[in-house]
């Protein structure tokens, strides 16, 4: 007896391709109708996220730091140890903390503007560098001056606080000596303006060459005509004085 071919019916296939036509289409998600991201935020490499709806940008990271650090678990590939002077020569004092990953979500303005009333800067994250890092102020828990805290800064000049938050408060050094420059765009405020590093058409910056909240408007290579932004600097508040300049947006964690 002749064996039939295992032949699939047209008719067949086409109800099944409409069946699963259908349900793709109830599952799949809706289009985007964001607006895209400026090149500028593309530059935020140690972000897990970049987005925009065409008012605020979305940066989203785990806060984990791409340079190596004493704070991380001795079995990471990325623990390396230290010892000896940290920033501004301070002896290296270690504190109990460890590096953890976090779940970090910057909202900042898409197009920043200077704020009728200047929110001082809170405790915690106030802005975000490009390696995904959080940046906090001048100050240490308590609002202690943050010289009681330098001698903890590791090698690259970060340190975790108690929930494994590794974070800048002075000069990020991997990204001035390393992968940027000293010049270079470092991050971004939570009020949308841009941070960069303490040298500026060949200028090392100190703070009384910058405003009270620690920036000034000037051409920069990412903004050719122009726009407000801080400067990180070696000497207090070292990135930011006495608020945002802007009107910041928000951070959940």
């Amino acid at each position: 007896m002749k064996r039939i071919k295992n032949v699939k019916s047209p008719l067949l296939i086409l109800i099944a391709c409409i069946l699963f036509m259908g349900c793709s289409k109830s599952s799949d998600p809706s289009p985007t109708t964001s607006a895209s991201v400026p090149d500028v935020f593309k530059k935020m490499y140690g972000a897990t996220s970049v987005t925009t709806d065409g008012t605020y940008i979305t940066i989203k990271t785990n806060g984990l730091p791409d340079h190596t650090s004493v704070y991380y678990a001795t079995n990471n590939t990325l623990y390396e140890n230290f010892s000896g002077a940290t920033y501004a020569n301070y002896t290296f004092s270690k504190n109990p903390n460890v590096i953890s990953s976090q779940t970090l979500t910057f909202k900042i303005p898409l197009n920043p503007a200077v704020a009728s009333n200047h929110a001082a800067t809170p405790m915690g994250p106030i802005g975000v560098s490009i390696n995904g890092i959080p940046f906090f102020n001048q100050y240490a828990a308590g609002g202690n001056p943050v010289s009681n805290e330098i001698a903890g800064f590791d090698q690259w000049w970060g340190h975790p606080q108690q929930s494994g938050q590794y974070h800048y408060h002075v000069e990020p050094k991997y990204l001035t000596t390393v992968k940027a420059s000293k010049s270079a765009l470092l991050g971004f405020l939570l009020d949308g303006f841009p941070v960069y590093g303490p040298l500026e058409n060949g200028k090392t910056l100190v703070t009384s060459d910058l405003d009270t909240y620690h920036g000034h408007t000037g051409v920069t290579t990412e903004y050719p005509n122009g726009i407000y932004h801080y400067h990180i600097s070696a000497d207090a508040p070292y990135l930011n004085g006495s608020g945002f300049y802007g009107t910041a947006g928000t951070v959940t964690q």
